[in-house]
């Protein structure tokens, strides 16, 4: 019988995750990644390499699960991956040819240490070890059900009750109980479990979180995006499937299509702001995607103009799709500091608030006396936007013209993205002159959903089967939210407060 052989964690205090208002930037809750087959037992360096890749999918916590001679050892720490697994060491503490691995940034559940994944359990046929990209929408209906049977849980994570579904379920193989459990879920999900003798990949029904398949030598690989697949010379051999379940184990791998067929949903904020631009998601080249995207907005919301200046570094492919389509000049004139990192402790609120010079610097050389047209990916809050432009006439510029390469953010997520309330939002609350006058421009764009969708080359949207998830920008949500509909309305079968335990 497996067992959980050891467990590393870094003795540290972190309080609950609570969003700052100052904080404008939008954040996904993680990524995943897991190798099957590695040569010399070290698929937990090839996973932490492929972690790396992932980073800026998370940056709060990170773990690994590996699978050696029947015995799972896991470490999961607080920081990023290079400073948690860079050690040379690292195949020697977590041997094995096959492992899972979670870099996370905390939506649901918090920073705790006990949110951290992969989380183990030990079932009846054995460990599973689960880590897990998106939201669960009826995760708090799930687990008050879960609690009322007698279920104890050990973390505030929605992953947690996949693991619990998977140990309730009667079916007889661990497979079908994976089965059985993914088929009580709603909302967005990538899935990488490790069992003693398989690795089982899954993606949600509409393939709103994304998952790729790839292969290295005889190894195979699943992963949030492809850039990781790169990273560790791996092949990729195409996305796992909307509805899909990958099993691989030493009979080689295969595909289950458990779940009624439908049309696939990929969420948007994938090639808007999250995929690495580097990734090619469900076929598309995020970087060229972005490009597009930076044409239309020319196209839409032209403007007389010197300069044209993205907001690094996620506004640099569409300013320069935006600079070769209107043929105004692209300059580099704002510089981010790649090496301020989110640990940066800021002894007071004065601090902070200057914390965007520090992020983000203006070249005065480009902007003194020009007229910018200043490109970002998106504006949530505006917040961020409206220090940038401050800064940006602060360093001579004497216009500013800001363009979002995404349409108005009117609506929150609930499927991994930690987004605002809607009366955060500021497009959802301002019209666009009190946006101008907020954000202290000269002028404002936004590109236009059909200008997105002409951008995705998915021709235009289809308002009663969207090619895509899109309810940030529409309100059309993908699927039923349950645990919103059961706290909006009042009902008792609503979830209990989850534990307030402060770990140490």
């Amino acid at each position: 019988m497996s067992r959980l052989d050891h467990s590393i964690a870094a003795p540290v205090v972190h309080r609950e995750h609570c969003r700052d208002v100052e904080d404008d930037q939008l954040r996904l809750e993680c990524g995943v990644c897991g190798v099957w087959g590695a040569d010399q037992d070290d698929a937990s360096s090839i996973v932490a390499l492929g972690l790396h890749a992932l980073q800026h999918r998370g940056q709060e916590a990170c773990g690994i699960a590996s699978v050696h001679e029947q015995r799972f050892y896991t470490e999961r720490h607080m920081g990023l991956v290079g400073e948690a697994f860079g050690g040379a060491n690292l195949a020697v503490r977590m041997p094995g040819s096959a492992a899972v691995g979670h870099t996370r940034y905390s939506t649901a559940g918090g920073s705790f240490l006990r949110n951290i994944q992969p989380m183990f359990a030990d079932l009846d046929q054995g460990g599973i070890a689960i880590a897990h990209n998106g939201n669960l929408t009826n995760f708090k209906y799930l687990h008050s059900q879960l609690v009322s049977e007698g279920a104890i849980f050990q973390s505030t994570s929605d992953s947690e009750v996949i693991l619990h579904l998977i140990a309730r379920s009667r079916k007889a193989k661990i497979v079908d109980r994976f089965i059985d459990a993914i088929g009580r879920i709603e909302g967005g999900y990538a899935l990488v479990c490790q069992t003693r003798s398989k690795m089982i990949g899954a993606r949600d029904p509409l393939g709103i979180r994304p998952l790729v398949l790839g292969q290295m030598g005889d190894a195979w690989v699943l992963a949030s995006e492809s850039c990781a697949l790169d990273t560790i010379g791996a092949t990729f051999v195409r996305d796992v499937e909307h509805g899909e379940v990958i099993v691989i184990d030493h009979e080689g791998l295969r595909s289950i299509k458990p779940f009624p067929a439908k049309p696939a949903r990929p969420c948007l904020f994938e090639y808007v702001y999250f995929s690495r631009p580097d990734s090619v998601v469900n076929g598309k080249s995020v970087y060229e995607v972005r490009k597009r995207m930076g044409r239309g907005l020319a196209r839409e919301h032209a403007v007389e103009a010197d300069v044209v200046v993205p907001v690094p570094d996620s506004g640099v492919p569409a300013a320069l799709g935006y600079a070769q389509e209107s043929g105004i000049p692209y300059e580099m004139g704002i510089i981010r500091s790649h090496y301020l990192g989110r640990t940066f402790i800021q002894p007071s609120q004065g601090a902070r608030q200057k914390g965007v010079r520090m992020k983000h610097s203006p070249n005065r050389e480009v902007l003194a006396g020009k007229r910018v047209v200043l490109i970002d990916d998106s504006i949530v809050r505006g917040t961020t936007s409206v220090k940038l432009v401050r800064a940006v006439r602060a360093a001579g510029a004497t216009e500013v013209h800001l363009r979002s390469a995404s349409p108005p953010i009117l609506y929150p997520d609930f499927y991994g993205i930690d987004m605002p309330e809607r009366d955060q939002l500021i497009a959802a609350n301002k019209t666009l002159e009190e946006m101008c006058a907020y954000l202290e421009v000269d002028s404002l764009g936004f590109l236009s959903v059909d200008g997105l969708y002409q951008a995705m080359e998915a021709g235009p949207r289809d308002p009663n089967t969207p090619q895509f998830t899109d309810h940030y920008f529409t309100g059309e949500y993908p699927t039923r939210l349950l645990d919103r509909e059961i706290e909006e309305g009042g009902r008792e079968d609503g979830a209990r407060q989850l534990s307030l335990l402060v770990s140490a």
